[in-house]
């Protein structure tokens, strides 16, 4: 029993920039009709977007320099922002089908594409504005080039594949498995051994020169990346068996949900019996077991271990997706695949569909809706911005301050008609977002704020800030109707306390003068 028939594979390798058009311009479309709101990530690396670096507090740079290029052309509105999601997503398809063709012929890619279609995630790699859409176009290109590098000689690919991966890395940290993992592979390969003197050298120089970026601007902000980045290894809270399981099933809840049920499993199955029969794998499945499966293996036992983000292994699904469709045209796992495509459709289908299926069923803004956290930033901010109209004169004179999670500050931030700067108070003295790496509002001092709190009290040394200080009214949680937000005036800034450097606030404030 054939996966597809050769038909449908031969049309989809003849038509192949008309699918990838087609395809563009329903997720377009989609961005344009959904209604949804961006997630907190999502204005998070926005409001990055607005103050380019090198770096940021948890990710390199990628995400928010694509952000400012895309709204520069096109306007701080939700579609933009979430615009170059389906280019980079276009492209990315684009490369896996030539990469996988070059490995395993028409077919198999016609085959593969249509299997990586089938996935959910692929639809949210076209929607949210995070870091993972650069990421998965950009380690897609690595190993385009590298196909190039390795199996068909051409030597200025070894650059052009340091410099995919080089982006990549740029995109996120992660990327630097790349590099590792082609070691592992060249230095494996007895026959390609003697590529590690010099091409895998030329390979890695975009890769440490953007590395050493990376480091510098850590170097001079106090290494904020990596002191993120390590609070996601390793248990930092007494041992709870019961949290330790609930973590680990979440994490495999995720790989279900995002592969599909049975594509994952029979990923994860062919890359276990790729490992025990190593040695009778040719060099090019070899390639694409290194590259990815074996990663995949190695993030399982990790969630295993303490918890792993259900999105960490995706890059790694890839090559695998590749060697399973390779294996299904030489005659292996066909029938499983054809029931995999038919759930995964399903599965892309319902997820398109979502917001419409939720209204339909009542299930709105309940514990069953998956949708809520699109929802109620735009809401939030016209209430707030009614208020903030009422007792500020001149807007452009004034400035917001955000207390609480991160998310508020950046949402805020982009959902006011002004867009305007929002700061966040950190009262705890530790650099827990990219807000506290930057300064406080000292060009604001003598100038007036409305603070926003949701439920917790303001602090002292922020009332006192201010000359004078009170409550101004109370908004509704459209999120969660009985912690409303209570918004409170502050007039005259005198000084920006600042609990994370612990410096005199009016030596901050002189400062600036």
């Amino acid at each position: 029993m054939a996966v597809v028939s050769d038909k449908t594979l031969d049309w989809v390798d003849k038509h192949l920039p008309l699918l990838l058009l087609g395809i563009a311009a329903f997720r377009i479309g989609f961005l344009l009709v959904n209604g949804l709101d961006l997630i907190g990530d999502e204005s998070y690396y926005w409001d990055w977007s607005r103050q380019l670096d090198w770096c940021y507090y948890s990710k390199p740079p990628m995400v928010a320099w694509l952000n400012a290029l895309s709204t520069a052309v096109f306007g701080a509105v939700t579609w933009a922002v979430r615009l170059p999601t389906v280019l980079l997503g276009t492209l990315f398809l684009w490369l896996f089908y030539v990469t996988a063709k070059a490995f395993h012929g028409r077919h198999a890619a016609a085959l593969a594409l249509l299997l990586i279609l089938a996935t959910p995630i692929n639809v949210l790699a076209n929607f949210l504005m995070t870091i993972d859409p650069p990421l998965y176009c950009f380690w897609m290109m690595t190993l385009y080039f590298l196909r190039r590098a390795i199996f068909e000689q051409q030597p200025q690919a070894w650059l052009w594949a340091g410099c995919a991966s080089a982006a990549a890395l740029l995109s996120k940290q992660v990327a630097l498995a790349l590099p590792i993992l082609l070691l592992i592979f060249l230095a494996s390969d007895g026959e390609r051994r003697h590529l590690l003197r010099k091409q895998f050298l030329l390979y890695l120089l975009p890769i440490v020169l953007v590395a050493g970026i990376l480091l510098y601007w850590n170097a001079q902000h106090g290494w904020v990346m990596f002191d993120h980045s390590k609070q996601h290894f390793g248990n930092h809270q007494a041992f709870d068996l019961r949290k330790h399981v609930a973590d680990a099933g979440d994490f495999l809840l995720y790989q279900l949900l995002l592969l599909s049920p049975i594509l994952w499993l029979l990923l994860v199955i062919d890359a276990v019996l790729s490992l025990l029969n190593y040695k009778s794998l040719n060099s090019e499945q070899r390639f694409l077991w290194l590259m990815g499966p074996l990663a995949v293996l190695a993030v399982l036992i990790l969630s295993l271990l303490q918890k792993a983000q259900g999105n960490w292994p995706m890059a790694f699904y890839f090559s695998g997706l590749m060697l399973l469709a390779g294996k299904a045209v030489a005659g292996r796992w066909q029938r499983g695949l054809r029931y995999a495509l038919w759930l995964g459709y399903a599965l892309v289908t319902i997820t398109y569909l979502l917001p419409i299926l939720i209204q339909a069923s009542g299930l709105q803004n309940s514990a069953f809706d998956p949708t809520k956290r699109f929802k109620h930033s735009q809401a939030l901010a016209v209430e707030i911005n009614f208020e903030r109209m009422l007792s500020l004169p001149n807007l452009d004179d004034s400035f917001i301050v955000a207390l609480g999670h991160r998310y508020l500050a950046s949402q805020l931030a982009f959902y006011l008609p002004d867009h305007p700067k929002v700061y966040r108070y950190e009262e705890s003295g530790q650099i827990k977002s990219q807000y506290e790496v930057w300064n406080g509002p000292l060009e604001f001092v003598g100038k007036n704020a409305v603070i926003v709190a949701n439920g917790q009290d303001v602090p002292g040394p922020l009332q006192d800030a201010f000359e004078h200080f009170r409550f101004l009214a109370q908004v509704a949680n459209p999120d969660k109707p009985k912690s409303p937000y209570n918004l409170y005036l502050g007039e005259n800034l005198k000084y920006w306390p600042d609990p994370v450097n612990r410096q005199a606030p009016q030596i901050h404030a002189a400062a600036d003068n």
